[in-house]
């Protein structure tokens, strides 16, 4: 069965086993979601989260990022889930069109720190588990989305119960159990497209606490159905609209590493709006060398879609009205390009309240027509394509293959602890956090970044 064979691999793997640019990337992107998760606390997102994981109890076994009193380590997972996810900036896997760090990497902060794990074991399971959350998601692309399920939050818990089983020093049979009983709290609903509510930002958090708790459950001996990938009332019969090879989710273990070709968003918004808004930019940049003022003078914004993207990007009353929220805007693309065109850049103040109300925004969104283009390629990892016309006919046009940060543009090291500090702010507490996320194979534990991350929270 497949959940048996992942659980082999996974319980097998070590850290030497791992290419040295893949742990350089996965610690590239635990850089990425620490950041993301101080720029949420420093901004005010992602409280109600954080408020009720202090409240939920329990021993003091880890901490949630900036603060300095610990609590229970699956409460910790869903504090740090919650935050990493808050400003829509966490990396996207573009086959899975899922966000593997924000639901592995608070499993893996949180129980590493209640075990005392070494910090060549916290990285082998952050690894193990970004390629669990990208097979499972990449075997099904779009799949879950098309039923209506944010796909990170179904495969966030299987992904995140083996990076805990493996720090909890479980073997293949108990791991094979964890990712049985993590299947049944997989979920997460879309409806909040349709309303502007913010409930996505929970599904991380839900899927860390959900990835821990089924461990440990595990562990005290409860089973789980090993069928619980192809069985016929499996994960992907149950939640998917695709067929699945589950050959697909196996193969090439150890050798093919699909967390390597995780990327990292420019942009605080979805994935999936990020090559339309870098080819408005490109059209945008060209109007500028050739001196054309654009903004007041536009007629129409061609914007190419794909297919897939259309439905969650560019739904209903997208264009036609000011975002109902600051998540809301999240999700529009004719706004968030609109916005763009405003501004020259798109960046986490761009989806602040006073901004998401401006009315000169919200009418150069109405001037943004949608072009579904059909590309073989998944959504999140598709070209983009922008067609600005002006008053006087002038056509500006703008084309990238890709979105940047994705694997066809990746970013390096340099670049995202750019971003880093860009969400935490700058100083030698920053400096310090930056190098013992990327230093962490070689640490004595994870309690280095825990305790950084308080100072630089403040």
């Amino acid at each position: 069965m497949t959940a048996r064979r992942l659980a082999e691999w996974a319980a097998g793997l070590t850290i030497e086993a791992i290419p040295e640019e893949t742990r350089r990337a996965a610690l590239r992107h635990l850089l990425d979601g620490v950041g993301n998760a101080i720029g949420a606390r420093r901004r005010g997102q992602g409280g109600p989260g954080l408020a009720v994981a202090r409240g939920l109890g329990g021993p003091a076994q880890a901490h949630p990022l900036g603060d300095s009193e610990a609590i229970s380590a699956p409460a910790a997972a869903f504090a740090n889930g919650v935050l990493m996810h808050a400003l829509d900036f966490d990396d996207t896997h573009a086959g899975a069109l899922v966000h593997p760090t924000t639901v592995v990497a608070p499993a893996v902060l949180a129980v590493a720190e209640e075990v005392g794990a070494s910090g060549a074991e916290a990285v082998t399971a952050l690894v193990a588990g970004l390629e669990v959350a990208c097979r499972l998601g990449a075997a099904a692309p779009h799949g879950f989305h098309a039923r209506g399920l944010h796909a990170t939050a179904v495969v966030g818990p299987l992904a995140g119960a083996v990076a805990a089983g493996l720090l909890y020093g479980e073997g293949a049979d108990r791991l094979t159990d964890a990712i049985g009983i993590a299947a049944s709290s997989s979920g997460g609903l879309l409806e909040f497209l349709d309303t502007g509510a913010n409930t996505k930002i929970l599904h991380p958090g839900n899927a860390g606490f959900s990835g821990v708790l089924a461990a440990r459950l595990a562990r005290e001996g409860a089973s789980g159905p090993e069928s619980v990938l192809e069985g016929r009332r499996g994960l992907y019969r149950a939640l998917a609209d695709r067929d699945v090879d589950p050959e697909s989710i196996v193969a090439d273990l150890g050798t093919r590493w699909e967390s390597s070709n995780i990327g990292i968003k420019p942009y605080p918004s979805c994935q999936l709006m990020h090559a339309s808004l870098d080819a408005v930019a490109r059209a945008l940049a060209d109007a500028e060398r050739h001196g054309v003022e654009v903004s007041s003078q536009i007629t129409s914004i061609a914007v190419d879609v794909h297919p897939d993207s259309v439905d969650i990007v560019c739904g209903p009353g997208t264009g036609t009205r000011s975002p109902r929220s600051i998540y809301d805007a999240k999700f529009d693309l004719p706004w968030s390009v609109a916005a763009l065109v405003h501004d020259g850049a798109v960046t986490v103040d761009t989806y602040g309240a006073e901004s998401i109300a401006r009315p000169e925004v919200a009418t150069t969104a109405a001037l943004v027509e949608i072009v579904p283009v059909p590309d073989d390629r998944p959504a999140a990892d598709a070209a983009g394509r922008a067609v600005i016309t002006l008053a006087d006919s002038t056509r500006l046009v703008g084309e990238v293959p890709c979105s940047r940060g994705t694997s066809g543009q990746p970013m390096d090291d340099a670049a995202v602890a750019e971003k880093f500090r860009g969400n935490t702010g700058a100083g030698d507490a920053v400096d310090a956090l930056v190098e013992a996320v990327l230093g962490l194979a070689g640490a004595p534990s994870v309690k280095s970044i825990t305790s950084l991350a308080v100072t630089v929270v403040g």
